[in-house]
C-alpha cells in the first residue's frame, strides 16, 4: 500500500495541485497532511484526491472549525494515532515528541513537519518521516514523501 505524506502547504494552491495530480497518478491510497495548511479553501483543491485524507493541526492553522467542517472531519488535534493496513501511525506537528515517540516502540510510523527539512530514518523499529515543506516559501526545496507501507521504504520526492 502507497501512502503519501505531505506537510507545511501553507496555502500554495500551486503546490497543492501538484500534490493532488502526483498522488493520483502514483496511485497513492491514502494521504497523511503533518500540519499547517493554513486555510480552508486548501480543501478546493485537496478535494480532488482520490485517496483517503488524514491531517493534523500545525502551529499556522487559523480558521480550525472551518477546517474541520472542510475537510469533512479528516483533521485532528495532534498527537492524533491512526492504524493503516495494521501499521501504528502517529502523527504531530512539531519535532519536539518525534523521537520520544519512537523509542516507545508503540508505532511503526512516527509523522511531523514544522521544520521545512526532509528527513527518514529509523529509531529502533520505528520510522520517522518528515516529508519536508510543499510550499513554495521561504528558501529550500518544496518536497513529499512517498511510502511503501508493506515494505516501510520511503522516498523524498522533489515538487
Amino acid at each position: 500500500m502507497l501512502i503519501g505524506i505531505i506537510s507545511d502547504t501553507h496555502d500554495d494552491m500551486e503546490a497543492i495541485g501538484k500534490i493532488v495530480q502526483i498522488m493520483n497518478e502514483k496511485g497513492v491510497s491514502h494521504v497523511i497532511h503533518a500540519g499547517d495548511l493554513i486555510s480552508p479553501f486548501t480543501f478546493e483543491v485537496l478535494g480532488g484526491l482520490k485517496a483517503e485524507f488524514t491531517g493534523i493541526y500545525g502551529n499556522n492553522d487559523g480558521d480550525k472549525p472551518l477546517l474541520k467542517e472542510k475537510s469533512e472531519g479528516r483533521i485532528h488535534n495532534q498527537p492524533h494515532m491512526m492504524t493503516i493496513s495494521g501499521k501504528n501511525i502517529v502523527i504531530v506537528h512539531e519535532p519536539d515528541m518525534a523521537g520520544a515517540l519512537a523509542q516507545s516502540g508503540e508505532f511503526d510510523l512516527v509523522i511531523y513537519g514544522h521544520s521545512h527539512t526532509p528527513d527518514v530514518r529509523n529509531v529502533g523499529s520505528t520510522m520517522i518521516i518528515n516529508p519536508g515543506k510543499a510550499a513554495r516559501l521561504h528558501k529550500g526545496k518544496s518536497t513529499i514523501a512517498l511510502l511503501d507501507l508493506s515494505k516501510m521504504e520511503a522516498e523524498i520526492i522533489e515538487l
